[in-house]
Formats: C-alpha cells, structure tokens, sequence
C-alpha cells in the first residue's frame, strides 16, 4: 500500500502563506530544494485543492534553462507526476497528466492508497485538512523556515489530534528545519 505524504513549508508559528497571502519568505533555497526532490521522488500522484493546484501548475511551463539543478529536477519530478485537483470551480486543466474530482472522496483515497504503486502526496493546507481529518495521512514531511509571520494561512489542520512518531530530522545552513513524522494515531 501506498502512503499518503504532506510535505509543508510553514513559519515557525504555523503558517503556509502570512496574512498578505505571501509565502516568499519560506522559499527554499538550493541545498532544501535538492533535498525536497529526493523525498518527493517517490511520489507518483499529488492531490491537490484548486489554489494549490494553480500555484504549482507553473512548473509545467516554466523555462528552466537559466534555473539551478535542482529547480530544472523539481519540474521533471512534478511534470511526470499524476496530478488529482479536487475542484467544484475549475473548469479547465492546464497541465499534463492532470485529472479534475470535483469532491474529496476519503475511500476514493483509501482506493487509490491501496492500488498505487508509488507513493501519494497532498499539497496545500485546506486539501491536507480534509485527509487529515479522513485519517488519511500517513506521513509529514515540515519545513519550518525561520521566520515569524503572525498570521496568515495555518499549515495544520485545527481540530484534528493526531500522535506523531519522529523519524527524522534535520538542519540547513539556511536556518531552516525538516521534521519527518510518521502518524501514529487519533488521539
């Protein structure tokens, strides 16, 4: 069986974007990108909400010849990947490989965990939300970037209570932290 993975960049105080909608202050610089790439290479389908969706579309078309190595490997790992966006708004897809559901179905999940042959993804924090709370998820992947924003778009789901195992974790020269958990169960 596949698992279902969410990986996040948010603030140390919890937050994928601040309150402006702005989430340029957790971009990854080349030494996180490089070692996002390796955990995401095991990913063969990303869920995501129709916003996310947006966002990451532009990795289908942008240029990558002036891009650093590991901008140029982000873009053939997404690019070749599955995509699912569950969406009641988007009419039309702009991406390859891209599919439109217009509901979360968690047993549409659960069947697609269990037929996968390579590992799930859920991006964006409304989407990861609704899989959290679905028991769904069996790994977090956390970037905390070191910075405060005060507000803005929270990373995790309130509500949900979860026990997590800590797998791994790890320091970047640029200050921020990667937390990998497993989840252990509601609490």
């Amino acid at each position: 069986m596949a698992a279902l993975t969410y990986l996040t960049i948010m603030s140390l105080d919890g937050y994928v974007a601040d309150e402006g909608g702005s989430f340029d202050w957790g971009t990854p610089d080349e030494e996180v990108h490089g070692y996002i790439n390796d955990l995401m290479r095991s990913v063969g389908t990303y869920l995501y909400g129709r916003r996310m969706y947006e966002v990451m579309a532009a990795w289908e078309t942008m240029g990558l010849a002036d891009e650093p190595p590991s901008i140029r490997d982000f873009a053939a790992i997404w690019r070749a990947a599955t995509k699912v966006v569950y969406s009641t708004t988007l009419d039309d897809i702009a991406t390859t490989h891209t599919h439109i559901e217009r509901a979360f179905d968690p047993e549409g999940v659960r069947r697609m965990k269990a037929s996968a042959e390579r590992d799930l993804g859920v991006g964006g924090p409304e989407l990861a939300a609704q899989a959290f709370a679905a028991g769904l998820v069996d790994e977090c992947h956390i970037f905390l970037a070191p910075v405060v924003v005060g507000g803005g778009t929270r990373s995790l789901p309130d509500g949900v209570h979860l026990g997590l195992d800590l797998l791994d974790e790890r320091r970047f020269a640029n200050g921020m932290v990667h937390l990998h958990y497993r989840v252990a169960g509601t609490g």
